[in-house]
Order: C-alpha cells, then sequence, then structure tokens
C-alpha cells in the first residue's frame, strides 16, 4: 500500500505541476508577457516545481534525507536518464551560445555544492548544508537570472531563444481558456503540489523503513525520479523536434534551478545534515557534467545515440553501487 500512495503522491506532484505551469503560463499571456519569457522562466522552472515542493516539505517535517536526496538525485536523473534518453530519441547538438555557458557554470555550482559538502575534512565539523550555505547558493541563482534575462535582450538569434518562442505554444504551456479557468488551475495546481508533497514525503520515509534502506538512497533512486518526468517528457519532445539546443538547456536549466534554489529552500528552512553517501552522489553528478563537456568539445558540439546510451547505462551502474 506504502508504494501505490507514493505513486499516487508522486502523480500528484506532476499533475499539479502541469496545472501550475499551464495556469501561470496563461495568466502571463493574458498580460502580454512574450512567449520566449514564459518558456524561458514559467515553463522551464516550472518542470522543477515537483522537486521544490517535496524539498520543502521534507524540511518541514524533518526528513532531510529525503529532501537532499531528491534534489541531488533529480540531478544525476536530468543527466543520466533525461539527457540519454533524449540524445537517444535524436543526437544532441550544441549550437548556441546561451547553453554553452550555463554547462560550465553547472560545474561550477556542482563543484561548490561538492566543497560545501566537505565539512569533516576541510573543517572537522559534522557536514551540513546550513543557512549560511543555503544563501551564498540563492545568490548564486541571482547571477544566473541575470545572465539569462541579458540574454533574452542581446541573443535574440540564440538556437535556444528561437525555439523558446515557439516550443511552449505546442506543448504544455499551451492553454486556450479564459483568464478565470487559468486562476482554477493555478490554484488547483498549488493544492495538488502540496498534498501531494506531503504524501510523497510521508510514504517515501515509509519505504524507506520497510525495506531498511537509507532514506536517502529512497530519495535518490525513487522519488527524483518520479518528480523528473517533467523533465523527461520536456527534453523528449524538443529532442523528437530537433529543438537540441532547448532539450539540453531546459535539463541544464532544471539542474541549476535544483542546485541553488530546491536544496538551498530546505536548507533555509532547516540546515541539512549530509547523509551517508551523500557526498559520492554530489560527485557523481559532477562527473557527469564534466564527462559531458569533453562529449561537445571533441565530437564536433554533438552528443550521439552511442554517448547517449553510455549515460543511460553509467546512471545504472550508478544506481548499482548506490544499493550495496
Amino acid at each position: 500500500m506504502a508504494f501505490l500512495l507514493l505513486i499516487v503522491g508522486i502523480s500528484m506532484l506532476l499533475v499539479g505541476g502541469t496545472c501550475l505551469v499551464r495556469g501561470a503560463s496563461g495568466i502571463a499571456r493574458a498580460f502580454n508577457v512574450p512567449t520566449m519569457i514564459i518558456g524561458l522562466t514559467v515553463v522551464a522552472f516550472g518542470t522543477s516545481t515537483p522537486e521544490l515542493v517535496v524539498n520543502v516539505t521534507g524540511a518541514l517535517t524533518g526528513e532531510t534525507d529525503l529532501a537532499f536526496g531528491n534534489a541531488v538525485g533529480s540531478n544525476l536523473a536530468n543527466f543520466g536518464l533525461v539527457l540519454g534518453i533524449a540524445a537517444l530519441l535524436s543526437p544532441i547538438y550544441l549550437q548556441g551560445q546561451v547553453v554553452r555557458r550555463e554547462v560550465p557554470f553547472l560545474l561550477l555550482v556542482t563543484a561548490i555544492l561538492m566543497v560545501m559538502a566537505w565539512d569533516e575534512p576541510l573543517s572537522g565539523t559534522t557536514p551540513l548544508l546550513d543557512r549560511g550555505d543555503a544563501i551564498i547558493l540563492f545568490l548564486m541563482f541571482t547571477i544566473f537570472v541575470y545572465f539569462m534575462v541579458r540574454d533574452v535582450f542581446t541573443e535574440k538569434e540564440d538556437p535556444i531563444l528561437r525555439e523558446a518562442e515557439s516550443f511552449p505554444a505546442s506543448t504544455q504551456a499551451n492553454t486556450a481558456g479564459t483568464f478565470a479557468l487559468n486562476i482554477v488551475l493555478l490554484i488547483a495546481g498549488m493544492g495538488l503540489l502540496v498534498y501531494g508533497g506531503e504524501m510523497t514525503i510521508e510514504k517515501g520515509a515509509e519505504i524507506a523503513t520497510l525495506l531498511n534502506m537509507p532514506e536517502v538512497v529512497v530519495g535518490i533512486f525513487v522519488v527524483a525520479v518520479g518528480t523528473s518526468l517533467p523533465e523527461l517528457v520536456t527534453s523528449a519532445i524538443a529532442a523528437y523536434n530537433d529543438e537540441t539546443d532547448l532539450a539540453l538547456g531546459n535539463i541544464v536549466g532544471s539542474n541549476i534551478f535544483n542546485s541553488l534554489v530546491v536544496l538551498p529552500a530546505a536548507g533555509i528552512i532547516r540546515p541539512l545534515p549530509i547523509p551517508e553517501g551523500g557526498d559520492w552522489d554530489l560527485a557523481a553528478g559532477f562527473l557527469f557534467v564534466l564527462v559531458v563537456i569533453p562529449l561537445f568539445i571533441f565530437s564536433n558540439a554533438r552528443l550521439g545515440r552511442l554517448a547517449g546510451a553510455a549515460l543511460v547505462c553509467a546512471y545504472f551502474a550508478y544506481l548499482a553501487f548506490r544499493l550495496q
């Protein structure tokens, strides 16, 4: 029963996130917000709403291991499963300057998170993502937002911006309803996210107890994979439509949002102890990004199907390692 209710909780998160994105997108268009801005903000960040709700709920209820595992595991799933599957559907080409800057920035963010988790070897204290660390991460997010907004006005011909101009109109941001309907969707989405988050955290902790498994592992490979489904759908559609910069940009942007908003949001509410093996999880995330950069550099800015299959295999190999 716990497994079934966990699936129900994750489903509520996904449906709630979709309703929230559609309602917010419709409201934004009612106020004549450009489609490009909607695509790069509401849609891009909206796909990470389930992770944010799970982490905030986990911090409020004291399930910090699940919160940590959800955020870090979502990053692993995005680069292992989501990017790998997108590359299997269609080779990913890195064409624009916007994504070329975001990938190294994500590598820097992941490296900073690794250092923040090294409290014990660096200072002899208990590994902890405290409120000071969370504030630093939030400040880095403001820098990311600044460059993203600047790019909208200065890099109008960049592939990811051209693709974002048309992509929402045919996917989850397409809402043809009235303003009142969009308000209803927004409120319904928020309600589903709240209840889904509570159920997901509660049943995730229950499953960890039943299986005698660390909560962080359940967070990484069960909850995180479930909450990463919006990124999988968005990136798969973009790859299928040959909008490969948007597919990669969605993944990179989601990981940046997870690292600089989702994780520190929990850390602000309640300092997050780094669970056993958490440093390995952060290192694995760092290696995924580190490996992808030379793949683009030395293969004519192309991530082919073979590399996509290798990413998926590497993800499941880490899953086997972590379950030992």
